[in-house]
């Protein structure tokens, strides 16, 4: 298990995260995300043991992780811009990651070059963004990590490599409880494949709990009537969303699904239907309600 108590990073006078609080339990798939600058990276790295933080605690089963060697040969952290040493091949990086992990597992190593047919003796400096990435995988993977932080996973992978990063990541899990935290932009993508969710913004993680159990907080309706009504009408149930068109309008509320639909039916509307919600709705919406991306 994971655990981040009161934890505190600025560089020089810039805060860049606040007083985060986060519990990852062990063989979960955890999704981060959280607009540009949010600090996602930032935090990785942290639980990395590549910064220290601050102030706060970071633990993996108990044990601080900054400057303990035991603990960080467990991690394994691909940032979104993956290091690989000068001119090297992808066979001179497996030498390189042997070094450091003695847990690489060979077998599914050439597994995973199948896989993403890969030339382990072609110069990853002529490899494309996307090859870079799978290379990194391939080598993030075959380390047997028991922590394996993936910033930006799926960036620069096409349909295909992404569908069979998740059916290896989801083989991983079931095989040796490996425990996945995964920084995306891509909610679509994170849904697919993550047990759970955490929303990092202003500094501070405000959203971390299964997905299905942050999805029931959400609800969407799309409510119509004979004659024209006032958007205030809709003020005591505090809408996150709420657009008009004619005498019809689309609201996302959160809150208890039983009181909001019989205050909505209180307005007496002639059209009323509940609309599944996704989580890059829940996410954008939460967003925007904190000002984030609104024009002025």
């Amino acid at each position: 298990m994971i655990s981040i108590s009161h934890v505190n990073k600025q560089f020089d006078t810039k805060k860049v995260l606040e007083d985060i609080n986060w519990i990852i339990p062990k063989g979960s798939i955890y999704g981060l995300v959280g607009p540009n600058g949010a600090g996602k990276s930032t935090l990785l790295r942290l639980i990395s043991g590549v910064l220290k933080p601050n102030s706060g605690k970071i633990t993996v089963d108990g044990q601080i992780v900054y400057e303990n060697p035991n603990i960080k040969k467990r991690i394994l952290f691909v940032s979104d811009d993956p290091f690989f040493l000068s001119q090297s091949t992808l066979k001179e990086m497996k030498a390189f990651y042997q070094i450091f992990y003695s847990t690489f597992n060979d077998s599914m190593y050439y597994k995973l070059i199948q896989h993403f047919n890969i030339n382990e003796t072609d110069k990853i400096n002529d490899f494309s963004k996307g090859m870079k990435r799978q290379a990194a995988l391939i080598l993030s993977l075959a380390c047997s990590p028991d922590v394996l932080l993936l910033d930006e996973a799926f960036d620069g992978l096409d349909p295909v490599m992404r569908l069979m990063l998740k059916r290896i990541l989801s083989d991983e899990l079931l095989n040796r409880e490996m425990t996945v935290v995964i920084s995306s932009h891509n909610l679509r993508e994170l849904e697919d494949i993550c047990d759970r969710i955490a929303l990092l913004d202003q500094h501070t993680i405000s959203i971390q709990d299964e997905i299905e159990s942050i999805r029931v907080q959400y609800h969407k309706f799309q409510i119509g009537y004979t004659k024209a009504v006032n958007q205030e009408i809709f003020n005591d149930i505090n809408p996150l969303h709420l657009e008009q068109r004619g005498n019809v309008f689309l609201i996302v509320v959160k809150g208890e699904f039983d009181d909001i639909r019989i205050r909505l039916k209180e307005s007496k509307p002639v059209i009323f239907e509940e609309i599944p919600i996704t989580m890059e709705e829940v996410f954008v919406y939460e967003m925007e309600a904190k000002g984030y991306g609104k024009m002025v």
